[in-house]
């Protein structure tokens, strides 16, 4: 038998048949027109950064057909970090075309190809915006991402990350990136090339089957799909068990069905989840009333179960405080845990180093003492060398009466309690003292401390405001005409339940408070977490939310740090301006990758494709 297929034979009366051939189950990718994408913007946010340069190469079975670069006026100053990145400066763009005028050249110059850049949701994201901006539609692009696709086919072994800086002379790029988008393109077009060699070898030879390689659904995760069939939708947790039905993650969800179903599809990509799926044997379902009473059941778990799976709220009792010691010369001592009525207090630091931080800024504005154990004044104690320094009083001298160090301790209860401007105030001075001298470094340490005691001061004070209500209640509505109820005790969430649309709210409400938790009645003392107070306090100032019932006084104290709130928007733009692209997603390859298997099913193509790995 020859390696030539018979021609075809139309049975008379009947359909006809007829048999392809393996390239015509998809678009071959010779056949397909590429565009690599790059763009040079004002920022990391395409709402409210605008594009400063748009370089494209067009590129089709492996030839450039023809290249698209321009810059653009994004209608503002470009910061000047951005134009030490990029060296596109305000007077370079100036006279550029404008954003408006350029989407529709590029648009046509993309016109039905696949588009493809480094992190693509950047690019595009900032594509699409722009489009919406200008009025004009967004076209029904595919889209390949190459860093995602590197993710997919290389090991760490071979690269330590998938940045295009990195790529670029892995795969011995003719360009090399610079931070303009044109040559960030051309470099973008080797590692494509790059990549896609790779995948022939292992039978990729479709656009349909390059966009599909990213979605790849591990078998095992698709086998378990079955776990997800009794959950109900509605608002609540989902706790995935193991093998000896010990938790291994607990999540929360405002529709658990849609929640649970996904981590069976390729939607989750997290290698993290992978595994977890993998190890589980069956999915547990809590349904709560409304959002909040999910969230706060999913942190009570978190802490009672501490699921290996989870990364956050796992350990709160490891949370650390500041706390000012009750003896006669008090000092601040940072602990573990705050007795009920420990007095003044601070916190809690994810780490020690957030309080170290707020620790040391206290000390710049207080001449506190930091010498442990217990102090008896005497004339013949030796004064240490920060009363040399004027960084403390020298009570173990004698020299600083007991009332004396009373007022500067005081000036740190009022910061915590009400006011904290009699404390930050010289703070402040010095730092502009600083900067005028020229020693910004030593300013910056000094911003960075003040900030985290200035938030610190705002969390602890707004954490106040719930723990001197003994009962409160709180009502949003549901989007259905009827009440999502919650009633707060001393900031925690102690029933919760929905009064349906027309259903008597009144009634029900006494029926859920009847009902509700019964707490310790410790005045000023919380009787939650405070990631649980918080999450009440963040429901309870949603738009919309009303307040129906108080018990005691709801009030924030006056002034409280609102007028330091301009202080600590300039340092979160002097934050964004030192890494203005920052981004959580991780860059790295895989530890273990899912890669595409060289084994072949009878119809030639990867059998790990064939599989749906």
């Amino acid at each position: 038998m020859t390696g030539q297929l018979p021609s075809p034979v139309r049975p008379t009366g009947s359909a006809r048949f007829e048999q392809v051939s393996i390239d015509d189950l998809g678009t071959p990718l010779p056949d397909v027109t590429f565009v690599v994408v790059d763009l040079e913007t004002t920022g990391g946010s395409a709402h409210t950064d605008a594009i400063t340069e748009i370089g494209a190469v067009r590129v089709r079975g492996g030839e450039v057909l023809g290249e698209f670069g321009t810059l653009v006026d994004p209608g503002r100053d470009i910061p000047p970090y951005i134009s030490v990145l990029t060296g596109i400066t305000s007077t370079m763009v100036a006279a550029a075309p404008q954003i408006g005028s350029v989407l529709p050249h590029f648009l046509e110059f993309a016109r039905g190809a696949v588009l493809v850049a480094h992190n693509a949701p950047f690019d595009l994201g900032f594509l699409r915006a722009a489009c919406a901006a200008s009025g004009l539609p967004w076209p029904p692009f595919a889209a390949v991402d190459t860093a995602v696709l590197a993710r997919r086919l290389l090991t760490r072994d071979e690269v330590p990350n998938c940045k295009l800086g990195t790529l670029a002379p892995f795969f011995s790029a003719t360009t090399t990136p610079t931070h303009r988008a044109l040559d960030d393109a051309r470099a973008t077009v080797d590692v494509l090339h790059g990549l896609l060699e790779r995948l022939g070898p292992l039978g990729v030879t479709s656009l349909e089957e390059l966009t599909g390689l990213t979605r790849q659904v591990d078998p095992q995760r698709r086998r378990k799909r079955h776990l997800a069939a009794h959950v109900p939708h509605g608002p609540g947790v989902y706790v995935f068990r193991g093998p000896r039905d010990e938790p291994l993650y607990v999540g929360t969800s405002t529709d658990l069905r849609s929640r649970v179903r996904s981590y069976f599809t390729a939607g989750e990509q997290r290698s993290r989840m992978t595994e977890m799926v993998g190890l589980a044997q069956r999915v547990e379902t809590l349904p709560c009333a409304h959002d909040l009473e999910a969230s706060v059941r999913e942190l009570r778990l978190i802490a009672r179960h501490k699921p290996r799976y989870n990364k956050r709220s796992r350990f709160p009792e490891r949370a650390l405080w500041i706390r000012l010691t009750d003896e006669p010369f008090p000092r601040l001592s940072v602990v573990r845990r705050v007795a009920p009525g420990a007095g003044v207090f601070l916190g809690p630091f994810a780490d020690r180093r957030a309080a170290d931080a707020a620790v040391d800024a206290v000390h710049d504005a207080l001449p506190l003492r930091r010498c442990g154990g217990r102090l008896v004044p005497s004339p013949d104690h030796p004064a240490c060398a920060l009363a040399g320094m004027g960084r403390c009083g020298a009570p173990c001298t004698g020299a600083q009466s007991r009332a004396d160090y009373a007022e500067t301790a005081a000036v740190l209860a009022t910061a915590v309690a009400t006011d904290p401007a009699p404390l930050c105030a010289p703070l402040l001075g010095r730092v502009e003292r600083l900067a005028v001298e020229g020693r910004f470094e030593d300013a910056a340490v000094l911003r960075d401390r003040i900030a985290v005691l200035v938030r610190a001061l705002h969390r602890r004070q707004r954490l106040a405001l719930l723990a001197r209500v003994p009962e409160l209640t709180l009502a949003r509505p549901d989007g259905s005409g009827g009440w999502a109820l919650s009633v707060v005790r001393r900031g925690r969430l102690v029933a919760a339940g929905v009064a349906v649309r027309g259903a008597p709210v009144r009634a029900y409400l006494q029926q859920l408070k009847t009902t509700a938790e019964t707490v310790p009645d410790t005045e000023g003392q919380l009787a939650a977490s405070v990631e649980e107070t918080e999450l009440v306090l963040r429901w309870m100032e949603k738009p919309g939310t009303r307040l129906v019932e108080v018990t005691g006084t709801l009030a924030c104290a006056t002034p409280g740090t609102g007028p330091l709130r301009g202080f600590l928007e300039l340092v979160d733009a002097g934050r964004a301006a030192r890494d203005p692209f920052a981004d959580g997603r991780s860059l790295g390859t895989r530890a273990r990758p899912e890669r595409v298997g060289g084994g072949r099913t009878g119809r030639g193509r990867p059998a790990a494709l064939a599989s749906g790995v």
